[in-house]
């Protein structure tokens, strides 16, 4: 991974002349379309964009030097049937059409994936209750699901303690950094232009169009889309000046994973999942057999202390302080403190990690589970201290902006990427 790194943003005032003076030397990069960030939302945005309209000039812009470098390819790959989701909410909508385009994309293009189910297992009469909200859920968002006892469940999975589960069939698994290679190579097959290593820091709105500055010079775009992730809100501000975040504020939650030893992997046949707290959008440490077979355990949900914060020690001060000023995280953290201390201890704790594996797989050492790669969560979190728990695309005159696309993004992307294409309207312009 590159190091991390933070997003320039300057003010917009400062921009202006620059623009201006840009366009009347006719040192001006033109698209019709222009894309921030090439992870998956925003690759399958470009995608939809070019096959929409094959005769418009496109322009994705990535800071990183590879697409995927980050939420898009640091995850557990699971394809997400939709279990979870508020009935009628983007996430269920989305998710649903979502898991058939990606099986359906994958098969196209030859990427390994499997559709092989999961299980979320209910370990006392408190966890009952919660699987038959899940199952309720999963009937309205259109999820296969039954719930099994205990025979069953040992049936499928024999390591696994539980007194019922509620077995999902649509869950699937893929590489996600597979698929991000595939839609690029389709975005520049098409003649669109993909630019790494170039970060945005500022936008301009002209009468001819939005034009963006970045680090490789500035673009004037008949649209832009933002899709920056990790760095989501911090982007549109700096596009759209700050109505560009629309008042949301991105917190990044690390997530830690450890594996099983591969002597160990065969404790977990496929997907195993406990049921989650309904107060936040995390699902809990689970066990997921990956299209590679190795079998990745967690995450647990720490607070980064930096965007990009994939270890402990990788600490920006200045995220850090705007996290706190902001009103938002403070009543966050003032409600959930004690869910925060308990995700730090457990992340400090290889014992209290183990443990909470345990719970699922009894069997389990702490010698069974060594470490492998963080991933870390964009969160976008509301003014009134509320994790914000659906997707949220923002539009500002000619930019939209995606400032919230937490799990399941990944899964929803070809459906995402094609709704924002029909907003832009560019039949209109």
């Amino acid at each position: 991974m590159e190091p991390a790194a933070r997003v320039p943003v300057r003010r917009r005032r400062t921009r202006v002349d620059g623009a201006r003076q840009a366009i009347a030397c006719g040192g001006m990069d033109r698209a019709d379309v222009l894309v921030v960030g090439g992870g998956i939302v925003g690759l399958a945005t470009a995608r939809a964009v070019v096959r929409a309209h094959p005769d418009r000039s496109i322009v994705v812009v990535e800071k990183e030097a590879t697409v995927g470098a980050h939420q898009s390819g640091r995850n557990s790959g699971v394809i997400h049937a939709g279990v979870y989701y508020e009935p009628g909410s983007d996430k269920a909508r989305l998710c649903k059409a979502g898991r058939t385009s990606m099986v359906e994309y994958c098969r196209a293009h030859g990427i390994d994936h499997a559709v092989c189910g999961k299980v979320v297992v209910a370990l006392d009469d408190d966890d009952r209750r919660g699987l038959a909200e899940l199952e309720r859920r999963c009937a309205e968002n259109g999820v296969r699901a039954e719930t099994i006892g205990p025979e069953r469940l040992r049936e499928k999975e024999p390591h696994i303690a539980g007194v019922a589960a509620l077995h999902v069939l649509d869950t699937g698994i893929v590489d996600y950094a597979q698929v991000c290679r595939a839609l690029a190579a389709e975005i520049e097959a098409a003649d669109a232009s993909i630019r790494l290593r170039c970060a945005v820091l500022s936008g301009t709105d002209m009468p001819s169009g939005l034009v963006v500055e970045t680090t490789d010079g500035p673009i004037e775009a008949k649209r832009v889309v933002t899709c920056a992730g990790l760095h989501a809100d911090e982007v549109a501000n700096a596009v759209s000046g700050y109505d560009g975040s629309d008042g949301l504020r991105v917190v990044a939650f690390r997530g830690e994973y450890r594996e099983l030893v591969p002597a160990r992997s065969h404790l977990v046949r496929g997907l195993v999942y406990p049921v989650p707290d309904p107060q936040f959008p995390f699902l809990g440490v689970h066990l997921t057999r990956g299209i590679d077979g190795h079998v990745h355990v967690g995450p647990n949900a720490v607070l980064a202390f930096a965007r990009e914060g994939y270890e402990w020690r990788n600490i920006n001060t200045r995220h850090l302080r705007e996290t706190f000023r902001f009103p938002g995280f403070r009543r966050f953290a003032a409600r959930h403190w004690r869910f925060g201390l308990a995700e730090m201890a457990r992340s400090l704790s290889r014992r209290r990690f183990t443990a909470a594996v345990r719970r699922l797989v009894p069997e389990v050492e702490r010698a069974d589970l060594v470490p492998t790669p963080s991933g870390v969560r964009a969160q976008a979190i509301a003014p009134t201290g509320k994790l914000v728990d659906d997707f949220v695309i923002h539009s500002v005159g000619r930019a939209v902006h995606v400032l919230n696309a937490p799990s399941p993004a990944a899964t929803a992307s070809l459906e995402i990427g094609a709704a924002i294409a029909a907003r832009l309207e560019l039949n209109a312009s």
